[in-house]
């Protein structure tokens, strides 16, 4: 099938243990809530809520770390290196008997973690480099966190009908394995070679430093400030709005978490369509303003059967923007610098989500669920129109731009920056040398890189 992913065996393997790995994640994050209730019992929550903080600070902190450092060593030894370190983490799980370890323990998961997910994402790309197909992986990444949030639990409930929930813990310990060994069997690409100018800090900076010069990032950015809003007050509220403000059941709140899963995989069924004839900046913009009409909505204070329209809306909001994301990723990064990237968008996302969760909390508590839904509705506006004044519309024209006189030493090869002689000869395979750069004045597709460190103000040739 034209477009169809699946058709790349390559990609069919990565896409198989990524759906393994989300499942026995699923698997293990139930068990780490039965398993905290046994430790401490009535102050589970608080337990609980403690890791998730620390899950948060590894993935914000050291994701750009590990992003700015992948490109040193080789991409498919480094994510099988990664998987077989989560599953051992796993399976010490349930030897901890302090509520510490239980701390040490999701922070070291969650660690590798940001090191695995953004070069993974960063991998994807590279597999599949026809942009439709590519578009159409991201879709069905999406889908495959959606199954997972609404397929784990279900699958959880099954397990512990035959075993306990240190069961659950071996299961994503297995999930590891496996997608350690389907990683082994794929063909991966050879990485973009790349020798990055500087030091130890300077390669950690990287990948931060360039996303926040990156206009079409930072509205990007600005757009997950938009998702963490709506999604936050989804997880942190929907509890509390359906069972205080309407007298519903523990089954109402899983249905109403369910409308929002609903509407995301439908809009990702759908979107990898809708991209082939309309720009990722209008779709992901449009997608934004549906999240804030979906808090309005809810602002309102809808029954029952119309918070599951409100979920749904907000599903779909959410949806039109995370899918596409990858591929304005991709767009702003040269290739050899997309693990860096994708580590600085995994980190920077996962703040805002740091930000918007207990915001959507404190404020729910305090003001009333529904105030607090005007209140994030306004905020998505708010963000949805710094994305549009931070996201050029005509991001995609090469850019007027000059390079000052320059002597340095790195790996290259000769192109548009490198076109020098050795001895006579042209050598076009990599090599490192001192070498110096003339004075010059041209235009391009830019990205943030080496050579162009700052965003240039002209936008036309």
């Amino acid at each position: 099938m034209q477009g169809n992913p699946l058709t790349n065996p390559n990609f069919r393997r990565l896409f198989t243990a990524q759906v393994i790995a989300l499942v026995g994640t699923g698997l293990s994050t139930v068990a780490l809530t039965l398993f905290a209730y046994d430790l401490v019992g009535g102050n589970a929550a608080a337990v609980l809520g403690t890791a998730m903080a620390f899950k948060m600070v590894a993935y914000v902190v050291f994701a750009p770390i590990v992003g700015g450092l992948a490109h040193l060593f080789p991409r498919k030894s480094f994510l099988i290196l990664m998987d077989l370190i989560r599953a051992g983490i796993v399976l010490l799980m349930p030897f901890a008997t302090q509520v510490w370890q239980i701390y040490l323990l999701i922070f070291l998961l969650n660690l590798f973690s940001a090191g695995f997910k953004p070069v993974f994402s960063a991998t994807i790309p590279d597999v599949v480099p026809d942009e439709r197909q590519y578009t159409r992986a991201l879709a069905m990444s999406r889908l495959a966190y959606d199954l997972e949030n609404l397929l784990s639990p279900l699958l959880a409930g099954f397990a512990l009908l035959v075993v306990t929930y240190t069961g659950l813990f071996v299961a994503n310990f297995v999930a590891f394995i496996i997608s350690a060994a389907l990683i082994i069997v794929t063909q991966l690409p050879a990485a973009q070679s790349i020798d990055r100018l500087g030091g130890l800090g300077r390669q950690i900076s990287f990948g931060l430093l360039s996303y926040l010069r990156t206009p079409r990032l930072r509205g990007l950015l600005a757009l997950y400030l938009a998702v963490s809003s709506a999604s936050a007050m989804i997880i942190v509220n929907t509890v509390v709005y359906v069972r205080e403000n309407l007298g519903g059941s523990e089954s109402d709140v899983a249905m109403a978490m369910a409308a929002a899963g609903g509407g995301s995989m439908i809009v990702a069924l759908i979107l990898p369509r809708v991209l082939d004839v309309l720009p990722d900046r209008l779709v992901m913009l449009a997608g934004s303003l549906v999240m804030a009409v979906g808090l309005v909505w809810l602002g309102t204070g809808p029954t029952f059967t119309a918070v599951l329209a409100v979920w749904f809306v907000v599903g779909v909001g959410w949806s039109l923007v995370q899918t596409p994301a990858g591929r304005v990723v991709i767009r702003s990064a040269a290739p050899g610098d997309r693990p860096a990237y994708f580590s600085a968008q995994f980190a920077l996302s996962h703040a805002c989500w740091l930000i918007f969760y207990p915001l959507a909390g404190q404020l729910g508590t305090r003001i009333g669920v529904e105030l607090t839904a005007w209140v994030l509705a306004g905020g998505i506006v708010v963000f949805t129109t710094l994305a549009a004044m931070l996201w050029p519309a005509d991001e995609n024209l090469p850019l007027v731009h000059a390079h000052d006189e320059v002597d340095h030493e790195h790996e290259h090869v000769h192109g548009e920056h490198h076109n020098h002689e050795h001895d006579g000869q042209e050598d076009q395979g990599p090599h490192s040398h001192p070498h110096h750069h003339s004075q010059q004045k041209h235009s391009h597709a830019f990205v943030i890189d080496d050579h162009h460190m700052a965003w240039p103000q002209s936008s036309r040739p």
